[in-house]
């Protein structure tokens, strides 16, 4: 056994394991899926490590869509037994959402890393402007009747969340709502509908990144296996710690700290582009 080449892993392992502790306490204390802090943890972790800067944000939203899939499962189980989804709004979003996934996960390979990262980063600028102003109710209400419209955010909410790695939580929540959905239903349906964005982009993530150079080790496609098993065990571990601490603290004052720290992470991520 080479065992210079399986020191050189340790580093390696060892980031990955800061990155879900790190994201497992901030997703509890902010309430999401975890994808949004994932990516970005995934992403800065790859790139101290020494992978090429055009792959690492393909492998963190890949490995993140992957890693959403067991959570995902528990917490729609979860809210299944509250009687807390919207099975008729599930349905008609359900074919669509898949569809935008997959056609956004296999899409994710024509573009560049940058690309990607300023797709994440305009997408946390609008969900933090829609946290603090709530726009999309007074754009959207008015269509909550409007099968068509379901089925098109359905593909729209698929195919970015595919893009930017996450459950699709902080898009589904806000437009489900301003089709006048309660909070409990928005979030329960969100729950299932995060399965299926997961498991569909994971895929085409896969299928797209198939056969790429220059991957860290251990990875099917876009989706690093060793990624998936540290990063969602420990995200899952610390995730109570984060919600205890999130128990201590004002809800408004979290809704204003989790728009903040999506507006950080979209200048990072805007930063790493002009500074490439």
């Amino acid at each position: 056994m080479d065992w210079s080449a399986v020191a050189g892993y340790w580093p390696f392992v060892l980031g990955l394991m800061a990155t879900g502790v790190v994201s497992g306490i901030a997703a509890g204390l902010l309430g999401i899926g975890g994808g949004a802090i994932i990516v970005p943890a995934l992403s800065n972790a790859l790139l101290l490590l020494g992978y090429d800067a055009d792959v690492v944000q393909h492998v963190a939203v890949g490995s993140s869509l992957a890693i959403i899939i067991p959570t995902g499962v528990m917490s729609a189980r979860s809210h299944f037994k509250r009687n807390s989804m919207d099975w008729e709004v599930l349905k008609l979003w359900a074919p669509s959402i898949v569809a935008g996934t997959f056609i956004g996960g296999l899409m994710a390979g024509w573009f560049s890393g940058d690309v990607l990262r300023i797709v994440f980063a305009v997408m946390a600028f609008v969900i933090a402007a829609n946290i603090v102003f709530a726009f999309q109710t007074r754009l959207m209400g008015h269509l909550k009747g409007s099968k068509a419209t379901h089925r098109a955010s359905g593909f729209v909410v698929g195919y970015i969340s595919s893009l930017m790695g996450i459950g699709g939580g902080s898009l589904t929540v806000p437009t489900l709502v301003a089709f006048g959905e309660t909070m409990h239903k928005a979030v329960g349906t969100s729950a299932g509908i995060g399965v299926a964005i997961a498991i569909s982009g994971s895929l085409g993530l896969i299928i797209s990144g198939w056969g790429v150079e220059g991957l860290p080790p251990l990875s099917l496609g876009y989706v690093n296996l060793v990624a998936l098993v540290l990063v969602g065990a420990l995200a899952a571990v610390f995730a109570p710690a984060g919600a205890a601490l999130a128990h201590r603290m004002d809800q408004k004052t979290l809704k204003y700290v989790f728009a903040v720290f999506l507006v950080l992470v979209g200048l990072n991520m805007l930063w790493k582009v002009l500074a490439g």
